[in-house]
């Protein structure tokens, strides 16, 4: 019996790694649903038989309704959402449009007897730390940023719906990931792509501000075991890296590994969304992935391994 799993926002960086390994097993039938907005087709494995991609905006109940009554969905991963610090930042309404998204998906969910639904939200529901390391359940919320809110507004409503109908749900707050699709609006990509360039890597303010990063393979891992394993069942789990790291270090690490001699450029500082500090307590997605996540390095230079036997240096 097939299990039929819709993946909204499956042209992105995570989710397009997500569908691919979903799609693995021939049992799951995967429908990707993207409005194209920061996603690109080329990222969903539509040559596989289980894949099929459709162009829908989730935050539009008539293009989003169809998808559902025709299909009949099992399983959500609701990961479409408008992403990128800058970009959020320019265009807040963008942002607070994805609520009538996570409106819409709940309402259809529940209505067409999905199972349970798969939320991406992100540390920025954390903004700036009250504790370190952030904890799903004892760390509070600080969100002030649409981007922040939204997603909060996000795991309200999945929590509301379980309480209310009985909609299952997991929620996965994710902290920095990076892999091979993703694009330069993003940090890693920009660093490693700049450094085998030997072109000058931009520093927004001094680089102290600190993050962790988590390779897309263990970003996916972690998920499809809660998913597989029915582990965190109405809960939240961050997903995260385990090198807590800051920025400028990033930077020469990256020169390190990549043996660069791009030049450390200090751009004024952004004048909101660089959160000072982020680092995930990672108890429960450790006992997800039964291992320890990529370290850093390696992840970078498997990211710069990627760019140059692709061909995507220039």
């Amino acid at each position: 019996m097939s299990n039929k799993i819709l993946v909204t926002g499956g042209a992105g960086n995570v989710a397009s790694a997500l569908v691919a390994k979903l799609a693995r097993h021939p049992d799951n039938e995967i429908v990707v649903a993207d409005n194209l907005l920061t996603g690109s087709p080329e990222r969903v494995p539509v040559e596989l038989p289980n894949v099929r991609f459709v162009k829908c905006d989730v935050n539009d109940f008539a293009d989003i309704s169809g998808l559902f009554y025709s299909c009949g969905f099992d399983y959500v991963f609701h990961y479409a959402a408008v992403v990128g610090v800058q970009r959020t930042l320019e265009h807040p309404l963008w942002v607070l449009r994805d609520i009538t998204g996570i409106e819409n998906l709940l309402r259809l969910s529940k209505n067409t007897g999905v199972r349970r639904v798969y939320y991406s939200s992100s540390s920025e529901v954390y903004g700036e730390p009250f504790e370190v390391p952030q904890n799903e359940d004892t760390t509070p919320l600080n969100s002030r940023l649409p981007y922040a809110v939204v997603k909060n507004i996000g795991e309200v409503y999945l929590r509301t719906y379980q309480r209310e109908f009985g909609l299952e749900y997991i929620i996965f707050r994710l902290f920095n990931t990076y892999g091979p699709n993703q694009s330069e609006d993003f940090v890693l990509p920009r660093f490693v792509r700049a450094a085998l360039r030997n072109e000058p890597i931009t520093i927004y303010g001094d680089g102290s501000q600190t993050r962790t990063f988590c390779y897309v393979d263990d970003n996916v891992d972690a998920c499809l075991a809660a998913h597989y394993n029915d582990r965190f069942v109405n809960d939240t789990v961050n997903i995260g890296g385990a090198d807590e790291i800051s920025i400028r270090e990033l930077a020469e690490l990256v020169l390190r590994v990549t043996g660069s001699d791009s030049e450390l450029v200090n751009l004024p500082a952004l004048p909101e969304g660089d959160m000072t500090r982020r680092r995930p307590d990672l108890t429960k997605m450790r006992q997800l992935l039964d291992r320890e996540p990529v370290g850093l390095e390696e992840g970078i230079r498997r990211l710069a391994e990627h760019y140059r036997t692709q061909g995507l240096v220039s």
